[in-house]
């Protein structure tokens, strides 16, 4: 065996949503269900044990004014980690921050690239900033340095306009996803508003992020191809405060941030009640906060979603969409423990009692 000691998990371990074991062991960092042989100076560890927690709408390396160096990236990961967040989605971000695949005690993250996003059409500092023409382009590149996933800006203020308006040309669109896709990537897209859903889920993309513009017409779109949402109500809360900063120039776009405030949770309900599968993202990173993934989740069940369905979405059917293991046997040993049963109150996701990385425990 390695340095690595052997961690025996025992209580109740919920590898999949009625799928509870008694025990797990952990032995050179990886899940075993099986007591291993001649195992010494193990450690034990008590109570609800989940796989760790999938934040995946997150942004590491960027804080309000774009890219942060090293240190401040380092803080937000450990932030997540001490959260329980051990898989983030990394949905956008101008760093370089491959250098956190060689740290075994730090979150593991699936890179979207940087933005992708029309000129002048959302936050300095953010997103490559280009016009049509370079979308396919700009796409390919970004499918080659993420890790499986493209992140565009679907839509923003054009303050010609004075309101929120899609971003790119349905046939820019429909051409910059085809190449993503050839590449071997998914593509998702950032959507406060209604105007731009329908031209890219018809266009073929993967996924929406916020999906704030979801209206009942566009909702059997969706659930027709499959189009998943990461809905961020915890960054969606900040809606009426962008309206009243932005009320007395674009008075058109602030009444229409408050109204997709205001229907939020409708919005989310109406997907699920659909079928259209609904996964946890903060949004943490630029100008919220790290750590955010239980008060999501809880965002999800005051929305009407069923707490089991719920953790679910940052769990066992968030890893799976991911592509990424739970706690099958020989899976790295990314796990959550908790006092008690967070299947029938989620708010404990807010207090993990460990969080083990890796197979050591970290808090």
């Amino acid at each position: 065996m390695s340095d690595h000691p052997v961690l025996h998990v025992k209580g109740r371990v919920l590898a999949g949503p009625d799928d509870v074991r008694d025990e797990l062991w952990v032995v050179d960092g990886r899940i075993s269900h099986d007591r291993p042989a001649g195992a010494r100076d193990v450690r034990t560890v008590t109570g609800w044990a989940l796989p760790g927690l999938v934040d995946a709408h997150c942004h590491v390396g960027l804080g309000a004014h774009g890219p942060v160096d090293a240190d401040e990236a380092e803080k937000q990961a450990l932030t997540d980690r001490e959260a329980g967040t051990l898989l983030i989605r990394d949905a956008g971000s101008p760093s370089d921050t491959r250098w956190v695949d060689d740290r075994d005690d730090l979150p593991k993250i699936i890179r979207a690239g940087r933005h992708i996003a029309r000129t002048r059409r959302y936050i300095r500092g953010y997103a490559h900033e280009i016009e049509p023409d370079d979308l396919v382009a700009y796409v390919a590149r970004e499918a080659r340095r993420g890790d499986g996933w493209v992140k565009l800006v679907g839509d923003w203020i054009d303050r010609e306009v004075g309101d929120l308006a899609p971003s790119w040309p349905r046939d820019a669109a429909e051409a910059a996803i085809a190449e993503a896709h050839r590449l071997g990537a998914r593509v998702t897209a950032h959507c406060f508003a209604e105007n731009s859903l329908r031209d890219l889920v018809e266009a073929g993309i993967d996924c929406i992020e916020h999906a704030t513009g979801l209206t009942e017409d566009l909702i059997p779109l969706f659930a027709e191809r499959g189009v998943a949402i990461v809905p961020t109500l915890v960054n969606i809360a900040t809606f009426p405060r962008l309206a009243e900063g932005g009320e007395s120039k674009f008075p058109r776009w602030s009444a229409h941030m408050r109204r997709l405030h205001e229907r939020r949770y409708d919005t989310v309900r109406s997907a699920y009640d659909a079928g259209i599968p609904v996964f946890v993202g903060t949004d943490a990173g630029g100008t919220l906060p790290h750590g955010l993934v239980a008060a999501e989740v809880a965002e999800l069940v005051t929305a009407g979603i069923p707490p089991l369905d719920a953790l679910a979405a940052t769990t066992w059917t968030a890893r799976a969409w991911l592509g990424r293991p739970g706690l099958e046997e020989g899976a790295p040993a990314d796990l959550v423990v908790y006092d008690t049963d967070p299947r029938t109150d989620v708010r404990v996701l807010a207090d993990p009692r460990r969080v083990v990385v890796n197979g050591r425990v970290t808090a």
